[in-house]
């Protein structure tokens, strides 16, 4: 028995509205990056786009909605750009460098319109528990996690000395947010600082 024809057409406004969705959502990610999750607004996005506001509404509902849609955005360009192309480098120091250095691409010719995406958003929300607090401590975590299970791997293979991989790779991170900071601000050797730093982390075992 062949679908109705409605069935055919209602598809095709679920696929529209899920791609204008997606649309909206990764342009709230670099009004973010720039502004602040805070400064995020239905209306805001509505004339950005050219979309009535009303239509915005719709496909997101609340402002909470929308800003946990914009950190689902960020979080999957993210992965896209910075996570994913490392995935078939050898676990340890090699795929920890390759990590840092597409981390440092993201920066250098930044993937969002104001810089990190993260660094921009968790100081507007660290104090401000709700669902959008999660989410963003959420991807904080899973970074952390990726770093130090990559610092475990590089000791476990004798390929450094032993290390307290959790404190190693908060003190990467924090190099990394301090980085992006500081090429915002003109600091062109602000990249090489974090290599060094790396170097530092990955010395080989004496």
């Amino acid at each position: 028995m062949s679908e109705p024809a409605d069935a055919g057409i209602s598809d095709q406004r679920l696929l529209r509205g899920a791609r204008t969705r997606q649309s909206i959502a990764r342009h709230a990610v670099d009004v973010a990056s720039l502004e602040g999750l805070t400064g995020l607004s239905i209306g805001r996005l509505a004339t950005d786009l050219g979309l009535s506001k009303s239509g915005v509404a719709t496909l997101f509902g609340t402002k909470e909605k929308l800003q946990l849609a914009t950190v689902a955005a960020a979080r999957e360009a993210f992965l896209d750009a910075v996570v994913r192309p490392v995935s078939d480098a050898p676990p340890g120091a090699a795929r920890l460098r390759a990590l840092v250095e597409r981390w440092i691409a993201y920066i250098e010719q930044p993937l969002f319109a104001g810089g990190c995406f993260w660094a921009a958003s968790l100081p507007d929300f660290d104090s401000r528990p709700g669902p959008v607090r999660d989410a963003l401590a959420g991807h904080r975590r899973s970074w952390l996690d990726r770093l130090a299970g990559e610092l475990r791997e590089a000791a476990g293979a004798g390929e450094i000395a032993e290390v307290d991989a959790g404190l190693a790779a908060f003190q990467l991170d924090a190099v990394l947010v301090a980085a992006n900071t500081a090429l915002r601000l003109g600091d062109a050797d602000a990249t090489e600082r974090v290599r060094r730093v790396l170097a530092g982390l990955l010395t080989p075992p004496r």
